[in-house]
């Protein structure tokens, strides 16, 4: 077992390149598990870096200098994030706060229906199955509600720390994005000299990150602004939110497009009943999501490397069970690190010594 562990040890690793890979990936993922919190504005602005360099880079080429290039891009981000969180944050908020004045009535209405089973199906529903079953069911609500309490208790925190991100975040992307050139140039002398296999994986993942980003940033735009506009002239309550939750649900491969479908149906049910208005929301919806995996994906996303459904699925739940949010909006990305790292080790095999 020993040689050939030392046998595995010599092939992988007795390239120094393939060691200094090793080193920076081990150094950089404890950065990020002991200390992500504290960078997250940082990686905030990296994500935002990443997103806004393909205009600078474009007014660069026709051009203009890369301070002005930078400082037009950023103007006009921050315009659109203004506007977006004055004409959209309003109408999302006021639709939040009528949707939780109306889950009493529509929990109500749930156990009201629920109630009515046992009598619709006696021989497969049980009476003390759905007593069972809302009495469980109330107390998870009853936790619930006081999650959202002690939430809400402590936001004020959660404010300033947006404050601060507000504040942060843009004076960091606009150094990142007008200092591009000082700051790697600064960085590739802090990283070992033997990196052959730095560059090969590190050359593969920006590709990979930069079009995931701007894709998945577009997605969530198309997504979000059609199912909004479908819900709108279907006349369904809340179509502003309901859109703004479809939208964020891409971020999720899979998964996301299953959990966003319990609010859309709740509502339309609770607006509509088992009428053809719901089955006409429920088929607008299908159509909306086939659409995106079948078209829209391909289409933002035709250079990503191919990863098997499996692997994201898994890639998912262990990166969001890390990093939560950003782990699962980075899931595919890192996913196609680990495979881009795997090829790279693979190429450079030295053949153990006798």
């Amino acid at each position: 077992m020993l040689d050939m562990f030392n046998g595995w040890y010599k092939r992988k690793f007795s390239d120094p390149d393939a060691a200094a890979l090793l080193l920076i990936l081990v150094v950089a993922f404890g950065l990020l598990i002991f200390w992500g919190d504290m960078m997250a504005p940082m990686l905030i602005a990296i994500v935002v870096a990443y997103l806004l360099e393909w205009p600078v880079a474009r007014l660069e080429r026709i051009g203009l200098g890369r301070t002005w290039a930078t400082s037009l891009v950023i103007l006009v981000f921050l315009t659109l994030i203004i506007l977006a969180a004055v004409g959209l944050v309003p109408v999302i908020w006021r639709q939040s706060m009528n949707l939780l004045t109306e889950l009493p009535e529509i929990w109500a209405h749930t156990q009201d229906w629920l109630l009515t089973l046992p009598e619709r199906y006696p021989g497969f529903v049980a009476p003390m199955d759905i007593e069972r079953l809302l009495t469980d069911a109330n107390a998870k609500v009853v936790g619930l509600g006081e999650d959202i309490l002690s939430a809400s208790v402590s936001s004020l925190v959660d404010l300033v720390a947006l404050l601060v991100y507000l504040i942060l975040v843009p004076l960091m992307v606009l150094f990142m994005l007008k200092d591009k050139r000082e700051l790697m140039g600064n960085l590739s002398r802090v990283v070992p000299k033997e990196r052959r296999l730095v560059n090969q994986v590190g050359r593969e993942m920006n590709l990979q990150i930069v079009n995931y980003i701007r894709g998945k940033v577009v997605e969530i735009l198309i997504v979000g602004a059609v199912s909004a506009i479908t819900f709108s002239l279907m006349e369904l309550r809340y179509a502003l939110l309901l859109g703004v939750l479809v939208g964020f649900s891409v971020l999720i491969p899979y998964i996301g497009a299953a959990m966003v479908t319990l609010p859309v149906a709740v509502v339309g049910l609770f607006q509509w009943g088992l009428s053809p208005e719901f089955g006409y929301l429920m088929v607008a919806y299908g159509i909306i999501q086939a659409l995106d995996g079948n078209l829209l994906v391909p289409l933002l996303f035709s250079e990503a490397v191919s990863l098997h459904p499996v692997y994201i699925i898994i890639a998912v739940l262990f990166f969001g069970g890390l990093w939560g949010f950003w782990g699962v909006f980075f899931a595919i990305p890192l996913a196609t690190l680990v495979k881009a790292v795997f090829n790279a080790w693979s190429e450079s095999e030295v053949p153990a010594t006798q």
